[in-house]
């Protein structure tokens, strides 16, 4: 498996750097190889398909992809993938509600991202951790939600440097992070929040030194002028304007060389403006925001646009234009309102967040008073209430009465504490052996129970169950197993009838089932 997650890491770089055609129809192979069915194939793979579409700006095919990656994820028991699916929907459904407002859908989106969240701090794979996190944190990202963000880009971080490089480059999480806190910073300008908008520049420069430091691989040129790049805007509004408008230039030039657009350099203009005033250029400031506006594309990013605007009418209002200050105002008055709805939207995804959280830890509560403690399987608590739920049902089903052979003698020759193991290891060999609707329970001491959902199956599952307990490694006990089948109306006497079959086979030595039959009855000459 770890060697088509490593081919779905290649292919998630390929679909993100200009080929998610060859991407997908590489992933779909993979896919249609295990049955022929793509619904059948890997959740890793399927994770290819969702970012394919993403990459060609397809939100609908890439919600669509989601459901049948959802079904192969939960097939696998892996959280990191549903967490990758779950995200992946919710920040597509963002971009699909920005197309048709008929589509917007807020609520949904939260709810996605939440238990996105929930699922990917539970994932030990890392190659799902991180794809997990970095899911979550750009759904949360795209809602200029940044206090969530942080958290989700550094444990991606964290988790790359950990696996030692095979989750790709980590600086990639820094350099994110530098960006995350720069265009905070605007934010907080727009809403004349000075101080703690340079705290985010701050902030903004230590990540962003940090990544030019870590940057490696083939592109690491590329990765160390964009965080250098960043790292210089981050000084605009505090220490070094002057040397951060010189850098800024430097390492513009340098990654326009390298391929980058304008929209994609968006973000340091206002930053170089604003450096450029503050070491005593205006007009060298005036004509960088001028080209800066002019090159926006109609569906400019609303916060690089916006700062864009802001810092050239503020510029202008520094020099005495009134028709600026005007501007200005109702520009401020805008994002004030903007600034509003964010907190409102990261109050209710803390808010739900925090229900999850509690919902969760109820359902934890409520399964531990269900399980046994020793063995991990369900209780008498449990069984019993699953007897009388089922007595409420018509139709026929199975019980099983399970008691371990020799069970004693370990305890006596071996210790307690070999007893315990021997009996986690039992009950670990029955629940192996029952089915889907099946419910395996531990009855108190060596005694298990079992009640079948299909009691066609009950003299198979019986079997099954001694003989993977008479082959567990360096264990000397067996398992008598008593069955009894009937109405589910009848199940107090089908417990009855169990027990009986039980000590019959207990009687004649043990290790073996028994299927409970009516004795025959006398008649009277």
């Amino acid at each position: 498996m770890r060697e088509i997650t490593q081919h779905a890491v290649r292919l998630l770089e390929r679909a993100q750097t200009g080929d998610p055609s060859g991407a997908q129809a590489a992933a779909e192979t993979v896919l249609r190889a295990v049955t022929g069915d793509l619904v059948d194939g890997p959740a890793c793979m399927h994770f290819v398909r969702v970012v394919a579409h993403i990459a060609r700006s397809d939100p609908r095919g890439a919600i669509a992809a989601v459901e049948p990656m959802l079904v192969a994820a939960a097939r696998e028991g892996n959280g990191g993938w549903q967490a990758c699916a779950l995200a992946s929907r919710a920040w597509q459904r963002l971009r699909l509600g920005e197309l048709d407002a008929a589509e917007h859908d807020l609520d949904g989106v939260l709810h996605d991202l939440v238990a996105a969240e929930m699922l990917a701090a539970g994932e030990a794979d890392p190659v799902a951790a991180v794809n997990s996190r970095v899911a979550v944190a750009i759904g949360y990202y795209e809602l200029r939600l940044y206090e969530l963000v942080e958290p989700q880009f550094r444990g991606a971080y964290e988790m790359s440097a950990a696996d030692g490089g095979c989750n790709g480059n980590r600086a990639m999480w820094l350099i994110n992070l530098a960006e995350m806190h720069l265009r905070w910073a605007l934010e907080l300008y727009q809403v004349e929040r000075v101080d703690e908008a340079e705290s985010h520049t701050t902030e903004a420069e230590r990540y962003a030194v940090r990544a030019a430091d870590e940057v490696s691989g083939d592109d690491a040129a590329v990765w160390r002028d964009n965080a250098l790049l960043y790292a210089a805007c981050a000084r605009a509004d505090r220490h070094d304007p002057a040397g951060a408008a010189v850098d800024i230039e430097f390492y513009t030039r340098h990654l326009q060389k390298r391929g980058f657009t304008p929209e994609a350099l968006a973000l340091s203009r206002p930053f170089h403006g604003v450096a450029l005033k503050r070491s005593g250029h205006p007009d060298a400031a005036l004509a960088v925001l001028a080209e800066a506006a002019a090159d926006l594309p109609p569906d400019a990013d609303w916060l690089i646009a916006a700062s864009t605007h802001r810092t050239r009418a503020v510029l202008l209002a520094h020099l005495g234009s009134t028709d600026a200050a005007a501007t200005l105002a109702y520009g401020d008055n805008l994002a004030g309102a903007l600034w509003r709805q964010r907190l409102s939207t990261l109050h209710a995804a803390r808010t739900m967040h925090d229900l999850a959280v509690l919902r969760r830890q109820h359902e934890q509560v409520a399964r531990a008073a269900d399980l046994d403690p020793l063995t991990g399987i369900a209780n008498r608590r449990a069984f019993d209430r699953a007897v009388e739920l089922a007595a409420g049902r018509a139709g026929t089903v199975a019980v099983l009465l399970v008691d371990t052979d020799k069970f004693k003698v370990i305890n006596d020759t071996r210790g307690h504490a070999a007893g315990d193991e021997a009996l986690r290891a039992i009950a670990a060999a029955l629940a192996a052996e029952a089915g889907p609707g099946d419910l395996v329970a531990r009855l108190g001491g060596d005694e298990f129970a079992a009640l079948l959902a299909d009691a066609g199956t009950a003299g198979a599952v019986a079997s099954r169950m001694v003989l993977a307990v008479r082959d567990i490694p360096d264990c000397i006990a067996t398992v008598s197993v008593g069955i009894a089948l009937g109405p589910s109306a009848d199940l107090t006497e089908l417990l009855s009838q169990a027990d009986e079959a039980m000590y019959r086979i207990k009687r004649r030595g043990g290790d073996g089932a028994e299927l409970h039959t009516p004795r025959p009855t006398t008649q009277a000459a």
